[in-house]
């Protein structure tokens, strides 16, 4: 009865043995798959990352391509303007009606397409959106107030495309006021 006692003993710690070696392996392979794993989100999160700012490139890229177009447009609005200005001397043709209504899709269009003009005359100078190429001494403007739009102004997606050029009222009776306060 001996024999089979040791060969039972020698066989359980072969199967320990292998249990071991099994769980040594197991552990390694299960270290293996975590950074696997790891490795799989960092470059999920990498691809993201990529998507979105190729996303957000596309976006300034169009951007920057619908301002030139409509820099390239403003130049045609003005001359509706002026042809407008120039077929009022004359009223008794269409030519007004028709410049006018064309005039009118042309702004519906840049409107549409997220340009607005800047409201400038008879509001306080605002140099993110003005441009001063005039100052005015009167009295019957306050000082720092746009008195006259001699350009329109533009803003796109609430960014200025192109600033108002305009002449400001410098009124002499605050300044006057203010170098009296400063004499003192």
């Amino acid at each position: 009865m001996s024999p089979k006692p040791k060969k039972k003993v020698a066989e359980k710690e072969e199967c320990l043995k292998r249990v071991a070696e099994l769980e040594s392996e197991l552990r390694v392979e299960k270290e293996k798959a975590e950074t696997y794993l790891n490795q799989l989100k960092y470059a999920r999160a990498d691809l993201e990352n990529l998507r979105k700012q190729t996303q957000r490139q596309i976006e300034e890229a169009l951007d920057r391509r619908s301002r030139y177009l409509l820099m390239s447009l403003l130049p045609i609005v003005e001359e509706l303007d002026l042809a407008i200005e120039a077929a009022r001397g004359n009223p008794n043709t269409g030519i007004l009606e028709g410049v006018e209504m064309v005039k009118r899709k042309m702004e519906k269009i840049l409107e549409s397409e997220g340009m607005t003009p800047i409201e400038a005359a008879g509001k306080a100078f605002d140099p993110h959106l003005h441009e001063a190429v005039l100052e005015v001494e009167t009295k019957d403007h306050p000082d720092g107030t746009v008195i006259e739009e001699l350009r329109k102004g533009y803003t796109y997606k609430n960014r200025v495309l192109r600033a108002s050029m305009v002449k400001v009222a410098r009124n002499p009776s605050s300044k006057n006021g203010e170098e009296e306060v400063e004499d003192e």
